[in-house]
């Protein structure tokens, strides 16, 4: 059997100053705060104050860097560098905790089975698309499906049982990585759900991003689609 990589996080209370610069410059002087250092490279940092909100952090894919009084987070952000330089004056508890492996299944059970649904009749998705590969691999994760449509352009589907914000922030990171190569630089996305958030839809449209509600049971074949009647 192969050996599965299971995620970890690792929490770390240490008295600190952050230091942020890149599309601005801000400064958390020095004080007691909890770092949360995430698998997939995400960081945050959070103070006893502001609610769950952290009072800086950085979104995966990042680069983590650590020496023995800092931990300094890169990332690119278009032409320049986000950059977050934790400089740690004393650590009070430093622990990792493995998640398990249902941690890591990233689908539930109905997610799974849209993607299987979809993969054989990636039309319900727009027309004339045509499924490539299932699990399309990035940097930092597969992408659900991806296809060609009718013109022969890449498009990149993202399956959700009920898309949010968090989907759309999710497909729109895939797609940052995907148009790093010039020969899928136009590549689309589609966010493919039994339910979209009216929030997410606002979001995905802003971004060029087309939304499609899709039934199980229908891509199944075990039920008609409703009759619409016109006047």
């Amino acid at each position: 059997m192969a050996a599965v990589s299971l995620p970890v996080v690792r929490l770390i209370v240490a008295r600190c100053e952050v230091r942020y610069t890149g599309r601005l410059s801000a400064v958390l002087p020095e004080a007691l705060r909890l770092l949360m250092l995430k698998a997939d490279g995400s960081v945050m940092v959070h103070a006893d104050t502001g609610g769950f909100k952290p009072s800086n952090w950085m979104t995966a894919p990042t680069v983590i860097e650590e020496q023995a009084d800092r931990i300094v987070v890169r990332k690119r952000a278009g032409a320049t560098e986000d950059r977050l330089e934790i400089l740690i004056a004393e650590i009070v508890s430093d622990v990792t905790h493995d998640m398990g492996e249902a941690a890591a299944l990233e689908k539930d059970g109905v997610e799974r089975d849209l993607q299987e649904a979809l993969a054989a009749v990636p039309e319900h998705c727009g027309e004339g698309f045509r499924l490539v590969r299932r699990e399309w691999p990035t940097d930092i994760g597969p992408v659900d499906l991806m296809c060609r449509d009718p013109e022969d352009a890449w498009i990149a589907v993202e399956i959700k049982r009920v898309a949010t914000i968090d989907a759309v922030e999710q497909l729109t990171r895939y797609l940052q990585r995907i148009r790093l190569d010039p020969a899928m630089a136009s590549c689309r996305g589609v966010l493919a759900a039994q339910a979209i958030k009216p929030q997410a839809r606002v979001l995905a449209q802003s971004r060029g991003i087309d939304c499609v509600v899709v039934d199980l049971g229908l891509l199944r074949g075990e039920r008609e689609p409703d009759l619409t009647l016109f006047a």
